[in-house]
């Protein structure tokens, strides 16, 4: 036998009850820094991708949000920035050495680039502000 009225169905198995965790504290929060930094780890596989993120960077820093995306939209510009400036030195610094930096050089800004973007990308999960936003490091 029911205890509920009739009339009164349960809600289905795959409602979210109150109970349920969230995505920001269970699973991946889809914000817009962080889908910045997933477009610029992109760009190694694309090429174009972290074109859009910069892009979308700029455009979502003059839109209205949350405080702790302040640091991240001014950490990931700056991180595609200072990739560019890396990338022409790496260049230069190849031509200059007939190719034997290269192997050295790029690899050392893929790194850079990458560590950055997680960084972002972890900070972003726990809604947390980036600390040091004007290093040209990590």
């Amino acid at each position: 036998m029911s205890t509920q009225p009739p009339g009164d169905a349960p809600p289905p198995a795959d409602t979210p009850s109150a109970d349920t965790p969230s995505a920001a504290s269970g699973g991946f929060d889809m914000n817009r820094p962080s889908v910045i930094a997933l477009l610029y780890l992109g760009g190694f596989v694309t090429g174009v991708s972290a074109i859009v993120g910069l892009i979308l960077g700029y455009v979502w820093q003059g839109e209205p949000h949350e405080a702790w995306m302040t640091s991240h939209y001014r950490y990931l510009i700056r991180t595609f920035w200072i990739g560019i400036v890396w990338a022409i030195v790496a260049g230069i610094g190849t031509v200059i050495s007939f190719g034997l930096l290269a192997f050295v050089l790029f690899p050392l800004v893929s790194v850079w680039f990458i560590v950055r973007n997680v960084k972002a990308l972890l900070a972003a999960q726990r809604h947390e502000a980036i600390a040091n936003v004007e290093s040209w490091m990590f």
